[in-house]
C-alpha cells in the first residue's frame, strides 16, 4: 500500500476529516490511529506518528481558541503542567511494551471509548459552578489524562470535555477550547519521546499534518460559532464501524 497513488491523498484526508472532528469534539485519534494502522504501520511507529500529526491540528485549533477569547493561557497553565509530566511518563511507558500486546489492546479499547461516548449524557449546555478547586483539578486530570494520551490517546479529547464540563462546570464550547490546549501539550510532549526512539515516520506525518491544519481551522470556526452537537451522531458511528473493522481484522 505504501506504493499505492492513493497512500498519500488517504492520509491527507484522514487527517482533515480527524482535524475537523477533533477541533469540534475529540477523538480525531480514533480516525487517524486506525488509518495508519490499516496501511500496514506497526503499532508503535502508528503511535508516534500519529502524534506527529496531530499535534500541528491540535496547535491550530488551540490557536484559534486563544485567539478568540474561548481559552486563558494564564488559568490554564496548571493544566499544561500536569498535562506535560503525565503524557512524558505515559509515552515512556508504552515505548516499553511488546508491538503484539498493542495490537490486540488497541480495537479493544477504541471499542470501548467508542460505547462509553455513545451513551455520554448530553452535558455542558451552559456553564455552572465548579466542583472542585481549578489546581486539584487539574493535579488529578492532567496527570491522568496526560498519562492516557501518552500511553494510547484516541478519545481523550472527549475524556478531557466531559471532564471540564463535570469539574470545573464549564460550558461545551469553553470545554472543547481547553481542551484543545491540553491535547496539544501532550501530542507534543509524547512527539519528542516517539522521536528519540526513532519511531515517527515522518512523510506520513506530514500529509496527515497538512489536512490537521484545515481540518482543525474549519472546526475551530464552527465551534466558536454553532457549537458541537450537529456532528456527533456521525462521529460515533464511523468510530462503531471502524472499531468493528479492526476487530475482524486482528481477530477473525
Amino acid at each position: 500500500m505504501h506504493d499505492s497513488l492513493l497512500f498519500y491523498p488517504i492520509l491527507f484526508l484522514a487527517g482533515l476529516f480527524a482535524g475537523l472532528v477533533d477541533s469540534i469534539a475529540g477523538g480525531g485519534g480514533l480516525i487517524t490511529l486506525p488509518v495508519l494502522l490499516g496501511l500496514g504501520f506497526p503499532p508503535q511507529v502508528a503511535l508516534a506518528t500519529n502524534k506527529f500529526q496531530a499535534s500541528f491540528g491540535s496547535f491550530t485549533a488551540s490557536y484559534y481558541y486563544v485567539r478568540g477569547n474561548v481559552v486563558s493561557l494564564h488559568d490554564a497553565f496548571p493544566g499544561i503542567l500536569f498535562t506535560l509530566i503525565g503524557a512524558a511518563l505515559g509515552t515512556w511507558v508504552v515505548r516499553q511494551i511488546d508491538n503484539h500486546i498493542l495490537a490486540s489492546a488497541i480495537p479493544i479499547a477504541l471499542l470501548v471509548i467508542a460505547v462509553y461516548m455513545l451513551f455520554t449524557p448530553s452535558v455542558g449546555r451552559i456553564e455552572s459552578r465548579a466542583k472542585i478547586s481549578p489546581i486539584m483539578f487539574y493535579a488529578v486530570a492532567g496527570s491522568a489524562l496526560g498519562f492516557y494520551d501518552g500511553f494510547f490517546g484516541p478519545g481523550v479529547g472527549s475524556f478531557w470535555a466531559i471532564a471540564l464540563v463535570a469539574g470545573l462546570g464549564f460550558d461545551l464550547t469553553r470545554a472543547t477550547g481547553y481542551t484543545k490546549v491540553m491535547n496539544f501539550t501532550s501530542n507534543i510532549v509524547s512527539f519528542f519521546v516517539f522521536l528519540a526512539g526513532g519511531l515517527v515516520w515522518f512523510t506520513a506525518g506530514i500529509a496527515m499534518a497538512a489536512g490537521q491544519i484545515l481540518g482543525a481551522r474549519i472546526g475551530a470556526g464552527l465551534v466558536i460559532q454553532k457549537g458541537v452537537r450537529f456532528i456527533k451522531p456521525i462521529f460515533i458511528t464511523m468510530v462503531i464501524l471502524t472499531t468493528i473493522k479492526l476487530l475482524y481484522d486482528r481477530f477473525f
